[in-house]
């Protein structure tokens, strides 16, 4: 992700110099029981600004998700999670090694819808509200949004949306929009797209490439 400008005070301003952050996640979720499933996030970072060049880890995060309604169309889960702050930025707006640990609650809605002809075999579409509160740095409220294309068994285009806004009147606010596009093969998928920041309140206008190797077993 580069960044050469930042919101702030309602428009965009210059940065100092480039900013640039990169980082290598790895994401695990193992089903515990029908209802219940175990996560586990973690990440390395590398990145420089004007202030500073770093690279160490990222944040650590453990959790839960408890599946509490499910048919044919709709689904609804609640998640619990605790993080462990690392030597990279735990926030996208903090300096790096800011923040130690944290809690998320996370109320997450999905709805899916069958199709046929002209359209998509399948669509859906995904909502999360989280609320995450924080040791060293503002709490924060998140809400992040999916629209999922199943073009046909291999394909899929995924529109994603990810906001969030710390406590405070004048603290950092963020909205990022993410397009992608998955191929399946077999019980591997791999993943490219494109992130950019759109709106925002004292943070950076980052953009960069995403990709994702994701394995089902």
């Amino acid at each position: 992700m580069r960044a050469d400008q930042g919101f702030g005070d309602g428009k965009r301003v210059d940065l100092p110099a480039e900013r640039r952050d990169q980082s290598a996640s790895l994401f695990a979720e193992y089903g515990l029981t029908d209802r219940w499933t175990l996560q586990l996030k973690g990440e390395w970072q590398k990145g420089r600004d004007a202030f500073v060049d770093f690279e160490g880890r990222g944040p650590i995060e453990v959790g839960m998700r408890w599946q509490a309604y499910r048919d044919n169309h709709n689904a609804a889960a609640i998640y619990v999670g605790y993080a462990q702050g690392g030597e990279g930025r735990n926030a996208g707006y903090a300096s790096p090694g800011a923040g130690d640990s944290d809690w998320e609650a996370r109320a997450m809605f999905g709805h899916s819808l069958e199709g046929g002809g002209w359209t998509p075999q399948r669509t859906f579409i995904e909502a999360q509200v989280a609320r995450r509160w924080r040791q060293g740095l503002p709490d924060e409220v998140r809400i992040d949004a999916t629209i999922g294309a199943h073009l046909n068994d291999d394909w899929m285009l995924l529109a994603q949306a990810y906001g969030g806004a710390a406590d405070g009147d004048s603290s950092p606010l963020w909205v990022s929009v993410e397009a992608s596009a998955v191929r399946r093969i077999g019980d591997w998928s791999v993943q490219a797209g494109w992130r950019q920041t759109v709106a925002g309140h004292e943070t950076a206008v980052s953009r960069g490439p995403i990709i994702g190797v994701w394995r089902r077993f």
